[in-house]
């Protein structure tokens, strides 16, 4: 190697300073992304969570309306039964 190569270049004492205050901010900066990143991690989790816990409330009400949906429809075919045969007897009075 040559001495040329072993010399260390001459940095002012502001050209180091300013690379210095740049290293700094660089490492604040990389602090702050990484606790953003932190943050939305979070957040990614906690709205998963909330979906899925929403996504099996959504099947139960499913679940929910179609018995209630069976149950009126028997409870309304009931009632045309019956109300038939109230038709028959109140039509059977009326010709006697």
């Amino acid at each position: 190697m040559s001495v040329r190569a072993l010399e260390q270049p001459e940095v002012s004492a502001s050209e180091f300073q300013s690379l210095e205050e740049k290293i700094y901010k660089t490492i604040e900066l990389l602090k702050s992304a990484r606790e953003a990143k932190a943050h939305a991690e979070r957040d990614v989790k906690r709205l998963r969570e909330q979906l899925h816990e929403r996504d099996d409330e959504f099947d139960q009400m499913k679940s929910q309306l179609v018995t209630l949906r069976k149950e009126r429809e028997e409870v309304r075919s009931r009632v045309e039964k019956m109300l038939e045969r109230i038709d028959a007897l109140t039509a059977a009075e009326s010709e006697a």
